[in-house]
């Protein structure tokens, strides 16, 4: 189950507080820990090294000092301090009346490095305990001398005090952080929700938007600069949906216009015909308009079917080694007869040896649609004529002919769908205005362009441009 974006913004943010608040927490509570057992050790020392100096050595005696001994550290039965002296033979010299028959772990410091252990007593009290080995000092009277015997003395003290302020540093530390996590979860959540508004206001402005109403935009003021990049992708989208709609609704009258006209035509040579009887000649003739007619419709469906796959991209294509002459030859065939009639010229100056990779039915479909649109506006007696080079990027084929009475604005309009200048294309015959769009969808397809412009002279030329990757080499 996918979570809000709220949710995770403040599960976000509590974690990034409680992974501070634990390192935050750890730090402080380290380092008191360290000060206060520092502090602790430090007075055990102190208290050891009042005990070794008042060890005094007196022959084969050892003797500890009575004053020292009477310590009042030595005498608090709530909160006792014990000592333990020994021989180097492990030989108790001194203990602490207060140990009984308890007794101190022996640790063999020194005493400017002395070694600290904490250990758990008889009666369950945690005690510190710091040990070193020293060399005492020599009597007064003693005259003789003797060789330097080390005893190793043991300080310890009841821990229970430090450890229960650790103990409460240790709640201390847990409800603040429990507190500040618990602050923090709200105000997380305010100022998440806070921030997160403007994108609810954006939800709303959307929802309000009407399917027949695209030209409404995302207005909203004070949107964040994160918000920025959304809203205007928001609105360009919009405003691209808003020019599909038009499209298709443009698209849908001209389809309806272009259908009515041959409809209308077709009933009105069937009305006609049946007013009267009529000889087996003339009713010929009828049904030779109406099958003319519906070719003509036949063909503009194909076109719109093509259109409609290749929008879907439901046409595959092969992709082969073709010899682009050939094919231009072979397009040009079905024209040729049209053209000798109306005395027009046409020139294939594509080199022989220039091989093209592509796919060979819709490229044959593009040059048929050139062509045939070529021949039908090309002056009489006039010439069209088909080039192609290749350059470093690219493989260009031009095809031009002469006698276009556009203007350069419609020239650039002619591969939009049913466009026809009624001015320049009276005599539309078969042609319903969708080859040059099938043409540009399919070199699209192809991975090409298309353009169309008008030269000096009236001669109106169509680009192909393929990428270099296209073409044999």
């Amino acid at each position: 189950m996918k979570s809000s974006l709220k949710i995770r913004l403040v599960v976000g943010v509590v974690i990034a507080v409680l992974l501070l608040l634990t390192v935050f927490s750890v730090g402080i509570y380290t380092v008191i820990r360290g000060a206060l057992l520092r502090q602790f050790d430090a007075s055990l020392v102190s208290i050891a090294q009042i005990l070794a100096a008042s060890v005094e050595v007196d022959g084969n005696e050892i003797e500890l000092e009575f004053e020292v001994q009477q310590m009042p550290e030595f005498q608090d039965h709530n909160r006792p301090t014990y000592y333990q002296l020994w021989r180097l033979d492990d030989t108790v010299v001194a203990k602490s009346p207060l140990l009984d028959s308890s007794e101190l772990p022996r640790l063999s410091g020194s005493i400017k490095e002395p070694y600290f252990r904490t250990i758990k007593s008889g009666s369950g009290r945690v005690e510190r305990v710091a040990g070193f080995s020293f060399i005492p000092r020599l009597s007064d009277d003693d005259r003789k001398p003797t060789e330097e015997q080390p005893l190793t003395l043991a300080v310890a003290r009841d821990s229970t005090a430090i450890l229960s302020q650790l103990r409460f540093l240790r709640w201390l530390l847990f409800f603040a952080s429990a507190t500040v996590t618990t602050l923090s979860i709200l105000v997380a959540a305010l100022i998440v929700r806070q921030g997160l508004s403007p994108l609810t206001t954006i939800a709303e402005e959307i929802a309000a938007i009407k399917e027949n109403d695209l030209a409404a935009r995302i207005g909203t003021k004070d949107v964040p600069n994160e918000l920025l990049p959304i809203k205007d992708r928001l609105n360009d989208l919009l405003s691209r949906l808003e020019d599909a709609f038009k499209r298709e609704r443009r698209f849908t009258a001209d389809v309806a216009h272009e259908l009515r006209t041959p409809l209308a035509g077709i009933r009105s040579i069937l009305e006609v015909t049946l007013t009267r009887i009529r000889d087996i000649n003339e009713y010929q003739t009828s049904l030779s308009d109406c099958l003319t007619i519906s070719k003509n419709m036949q063909r503009m469906v194909d076109i719109l079917l093509t259109l409609a796959r290749l929008d879907t991209q439901q046409i595959t294509f092969r992709r082969v080694r073709i010899e682009l002459a050939e094919l231009v030859s072979s397009c040009w065939l079905p024209f040729s007869d049209r053209a000798l009639e109306r005395e027009i010229i046409f020139e294939n100056s594509v080199p022989l040896e220039m091989t093209f990779e592509s796919d060979p039915e819709n490229l044959s479909m593009v040059m048929s649609n050139i062509l045939d649109n070529a021949v039908e506006y090309t002056n009489k007696g006039g010439r069209i004529w088909l080039t192609a080079r290749r350059t470093r990027d690219c493989v260009e084929i031009t095809i031009s002919n002469t006698g276009c009475k556009l203007t350069s604005d419609e020239a650039s309009q002619v591969f939009d769908y049913f466009w026809r200048d009624d001015a320049s294309r009276t005599n539309t015959g078969s042609h319903c205005g969708l080859g040059l769009s099938l043409v540009q969808r399919i070199v699209k397809a192809l991975g090409g362009s298309v353009s169309a412009e008008l030269q000096d002279g009236g001669v109106f030329t169509v680009r192909l441009t393929f990428p270099n990757k296209n073409v044999g080499k």
